[in-house]
């Protein structure tokens, strides 16, 4: 039995995927640097790394197809089937679940009838439990399409997702004017600007305290003098030389282990180290142990 021939991507469809990794592939001085991209671009075609973006991207970057599945599965924004157009990913790490990320994550799964990882079934919402999004100053937070929704609520969480059932556009807390697609969002992380990055807040007073609170109290950082910064490292040696000695100068701040004093005669003449087998037959006259020397006695007294 003949196994069916995989075509991959229609001709129009293939011309506009090699136009748009022609571009992906000039960032890189090396071409299989350019995966990871690619992997977001196939996503924004179809929505999940399809065998046909599989494929593509092992042909493009003259890869085998089982070393780009390898990398396709090692990371969780790389999805093997089809996505929904909002990944609803609720924070479940230390901070936000004490805080609520844990009772929003169970609020929404009920509600939605999924789990980790799984889809509605109209293909609306992929719902998942994710990792630390570097927002604990707004915990708990939850991200659509890797948009911000600040400090959730089991209510607020919940109203965010029936209007997005409900086909409503939504708006995050910081971001753009609304959520785009998670198609959409994947053209911009295979670097595509989408125009979209100065809409909205950024930061927020929680993140920016330390900042108001510096500018307050004129805190600044020292100033730098560009006449002290030299090329030379802190023996004198030019930055080149000094890279040949790598490994050869001593090591340590003071008090560091590296500073321990020399304490015994390996120490400061390794030479001094008995060999393995002289070890041994040291070792063999002079018991280590009560146990050890017991024994040598009982063996004395016999004899």
């Amino acid at each position: 039995m003949t196994s069916p021939t995989f075509t991959g991507y229609p001709s129009e469809v293939r011309d506009r995927l090699d136009g748009d990794a022609r571009q992906i592939l000039s960032r890189y001085p090396e071409t299989r640097s350019a995966l990871m991209p690619l992997l977001h671009l196939v996503q924004s075609e179809d929505g999940y790394v399809s065998p046909a973006g599989i494929a593509f991207c092992a042909d493009t970057l003259g890869l085998s197809r089982a070393n780009v599945s390898a990398v396709a599965t090692f990371y969780s924004q790389y999805k093997r089937r089809p996505n929904g157009k909002y990944t609803v990913g609720i924070c479940t790490n230390t901070l936000c679940a004490v805080m609520g990320g844990d009772a929003i994550f169970e609020r929404l799964s009920e509600r939605l009838g999924i789990h980790h990882d799984e889809t509605t079934e109209g293909g609306e919402i992929t719902l998942e439990q994710i990792e630390c999004n570097a927002a604990c100053d707004y915990a708990p937070v939850m991200m659509i399409n890797w948009e911000f929704f600040d400090n959730q609520t089991p209510e607020s969480a919940l109203a965010v997702v029936d209007a997005i059932l409900e086909g409503q556009d939504i708006t995050p807390t910081r971001g753009p004017d609304k959520v785009p697609s998670f198609q959409e969002m994947e053209r911009v992380l295979a670097g595509f600007e989408d125009g979209l990055a100065d809409q909205g807040n950024a930061g927020g007073a929680p993140t920016m305290a330390g900042l108001t609170l510096s500018r307050e109290n004129g805190w600044t950082a020292p100033a730098v003098d560009p006449n002290t910064i030299s090329t030379e490292d802190a023996a004198g040696q030019p930055e080149p030389e000094a890279a040949e000695q790598a490994g050869i100068d001593p090591v340590g701040e003071e008090g560091s282990s590296a500073e321990r004093q020399e304490t015994t005669e390996a120490d400061s003449d390794p030479e001094t180290v008995a060999a393995p087998a002289e070890a041994e037959d040291t070792d063999a006259e002079k018991p280590t142990t009560e146990a050890g020397a017991a024994a040598a006695a009982d063996e004395e007294d016999e004899s």
